[in-house]
């Protein structure tokens, strides 16, 4: 089905060639600047709000919605119009607000330690069921506003590539959101973050690392069997290059796997020359992988131990575990068994 977040400014005009041209402004006020669905928008008239439900009803229904961390984070899980489901998280802070959601339903990328990866992939999402999603949760978030958009959920936003711009574009341009706030995940698409630099968007852009040597990144992310360290070394240094914007590694530490000495000092070698930020993750529990996340005590050694070797370091606060919100740990259950994905490669 069309969704009204499909549609330039000039195409709405177009229509509602019949109504008066203010229409066009009360439509395009409601939809950007108060995330609001049509038949919200009190500006309209009665009966050209139910026109355009009727024409353009929503993409996503509510089929699950669950909070934790005192109601501070809060998971929907999304059915769409062809049986699909995804999840998005809405996360509250002192000083912001963020939303993480998803740009595909379900994942090819098939990371052995999460949950997305291991529930597979069923199909690419939309402009409009992403946008929706980001919608949903600033309506949610009032009277806060909502500050920052994280591609984070599920799936692999440079697999789908040209929807994850659009979508960005969109919330840089039309919703008036600052495009520092806005941060792509990837686990190292090596030429679509070449071809992201660009764009002329300066977003935040965060590599899943999680390994810094081939043997160990190639068993728990697969696709660094295509794209080696070597490739995405020089996709990360094309980025700084040409957006002048400094990159973070997510790091989820295994315990015994990455979080080791030598792997201390391996990630310490990749991001060091590269000025890289490092996240580190305690390893949220998923059921399809049974080794554990590194300990408390462990994950403080390993920061230590970056920091005393001069990498800019933070440890990520765990949020939504309970509820299985965390990172790794989305999954939407009802999706198709695991297909290929043809990512193309650009020159």
């Amino acid at each position: 089905m069309p969704s009204l977040y499909e549609l330039s400014r000039e195409e709405l005009g177009s229509h509602l060639s019949g109504e008066p041209k203010y229409r066009v402004d009360q439509l395009w006020q409601g939809l950007w600047s108060e995330s609001l669905p049509a038949n919200e928008i009190t500006t309209l008239p009665k009966s050209l709000r139910e026109k355009l439900l009727t024409e353009f009803p929503p993409t996503l229904e509510i089929a699950n919605d669950v909070e934790t961390d005192r109601g501070a984070t809060r998971k929907w899980v999304f059915r769409l119009s062809d049986g699909s489901t995804i999840e998005t998280v809405l996360m509250n802070y002192d000083d912001r607000v963020t939303v993480c959601v998803s740009s595909q339903a379900g994942c090819a990328m098939g990371c052995t330690f999460c949950a997305t990866g291991q529930a597979g992939f069923n199909r690419h999402l939309t402009v409009s069921e992403v946008v929706e999603q980001v919608m949903f949760a600033a309506r949610t978030a009032a009277p806060r506003r909502l500050s920052n958009v994280v591609f984070m959920g599920m799936g692999e936003p440079l697999a789908n590539y040209n929807v994850t711009v659009e979508v960005l574009r969109r919330l840089h341009e039309f919703k008036g959101m600052s495009a520092r706030h806005l941060t792509v995940s990837t686990v190292g698409v090596a030429p679509a973050i070449k071809r992201l630099a660009t764009e002329g968007l300066p977003l935040t852009l965060a590599v899943s690392l999680h390994a810094a040597n081939n043997k160990t990144r190639d068993e728990l992310i697969p696709l660094n069997k295509r794209y080696p360290l070597e490739r995405l070394r020089e996709a990360c240094e094309k980025w700084i290059d040409t957006t002048g914007r400094r990159l973070s590694f997510e790091w989820a530490l295994i315990d015994g796997v990455n979080d080791t000495d030598q792997a201390m000092d391996e990630l310490a070698d990749f991001a060091l020359p590269l000025n890289a930020h490092v996240n580190l993750i305690p390893l949220n529990p998923t059921p399809g992988y049974l080794v554990m996340g590194s300990t408390l005590q462990r994950v403080m050694e390993f920061r230590e131990g970056l920091e005393g070797q001069g990498v800019n370091v933070t440890v990520r606060s765990t949020r939504g575990r309970s509820i299985d919100a965390a990172c790794g740990q989305l999954a939407a259950v009802t999706n198709g068994k695991r297909r290929a994905v043809t990512i193309r490669e650009k020159a």
